[in-house]
């Protein structure tokens, strides 16, 4: 089972100089470690996230401390940017790195952040999935044709070329089965989040999955069934009260934390419902987050339950776990933790 390491924290009280530190020596040691790859988002505009507007950039920072892991993106919010810029940033990483980049594409989410780019949310997701091939061409080699400021069609190149021949590729998704369809039938890999998932919806998910990057064809790559990998927080100790007892304070603050991001977003009926919660319901609301991520899709436990829940994973068909590890416990903690995960992950084979 390949593992990962997940950022995505939301906690205010850590200067940014710090939360970078803490991001750098966890990547150093999952590098050391023998994890897949680091994953670092984009957000913007919210405390939630608060540290991560341009994986790009935090991207170069990881390239120069770590030797092998891989430094992706989880994920790039592609209707926010032109193709050419993301092009030419990730070209820059993949040569820092000496082609070890990858980035997961989403389609945006939270109105807020379209400041940015106003006219693109509307129909973003069309927008992604045109995207996305079109950032294929441009890494391969093949220039684009674009209107400059005179008014006038020319065609570029965008530099530096990359270190690497291909651009992996995932579409991220918060539960849509349509997205599943997508990202096969795109021929990219899946990067979904696990809670809300139970194993049935997951299993039908992850064949759909299948089913349709296996239908889209690809003679260059024949038998390719493309790749799986699920975000689950994660924190390991030796017994489950402990565990418990450590992660109810901070993960009730990570959830609380989500919901009022959610409940920001005036652009979404459901989100809209979510603010009108009384605080009694949002608590209620927390608590029963708190026990799902608790009993479910979660790597939070002890060795052996972990262990049973990779094994459970991977026989589901998830080729990877992105285990969340900055949900507000201490640097100390997670590094202890990916200590134990590496070694569950290196017994799931």
């Amino acid at each position: 089972m390949d593992l990962s390491v997940m950022f995505f924290g939301s906690e205010s009280s850590v200067a940014p100089a710090e939360k970078y530190d803490d991001v750098m020596a966890i990547a150093m040691a999952a590098d050391r470690l023998g994890f897949r790859a680091v994953w670092t988002p984009e957000r913007h505009f919210q405390e939630f996230g608060q540290v991560f507007p341009n994986p790009a950039l935090l991207g170069a920072a990881l390239a120069m401390v770590t030797e092998r892991v891989e430094i992706r993106a989880g994920s790039v919010v592609l209707p926010l940017h032109h193709p050419l810029r993301v092009m030419e940033d990730w070209s820059v990483v993949d040569n820092l790195s000496r082609g070890r980049v990858g980035f997961s594409v989403a389609t945006g989410w939270h109105a807020r952040d379209f400041v940015l780019a106003p006219g693109h949310y509307a129909d973003r997701r069309d927008r992604a999935h045109r995207d996305i091939a079109t950032l294929r061409r441009l890494w391969s080699g093949e220039p684009g044709t674009y209107e400059d400021g005179a008014g006038e069609l020319v065609e570029v190149l965008p530099q530096p070329r990359p270190f690497s021949g291909e651009l992996p590729l995932w579409l991220t998704t918060s539960g849509t089965p349509a997205t599943w369809v997508a990202a096969g039938e795109l021929r990219t890999g899946i990067l979904a989040g696990s809670i809300g998932l139970n194993r049935p919806a997951l299993e039908t998910n992850i064949k759909n999955y299948r089913r349709a990057y296996e239908g889209a064809g690809d003679v260059a790559r024949p038998g390719s069934r493309g790749v799986v990998t699920l975000m689950m927080h994660a924190y390991v100790a030796g017994t489950e009260s402990a565990v418990r007892d450590r992660v109810r304070e901070p993960l009730g603050q990570y959830i609380r934390s989500y919901v009022a991001q959610a409940s920001s977003n005036r652009s979404l009926a459901e989100d809209r419902a979510m603010a009108s919660l009384s605080e009694a319901d949002q608590r209620r609301m927390v608590d029963f987050a708190f026990e799902r991520y608790m009993s479910e899709n979660s790597l939070l436990g002890t060795p052996d339950r972990c262990r049973k829940t990779m094994a459970d994973m991977r026989d589901l068909g998830v080729d990877e776990i992105a285990c969340f590890v900055d949900f507000g416990l201490e640097r100390d903690e997670i590094l202890d933790s990916l200590e134990l995960l590496s070694e569950i992950g290196a017994s799931v084979s």
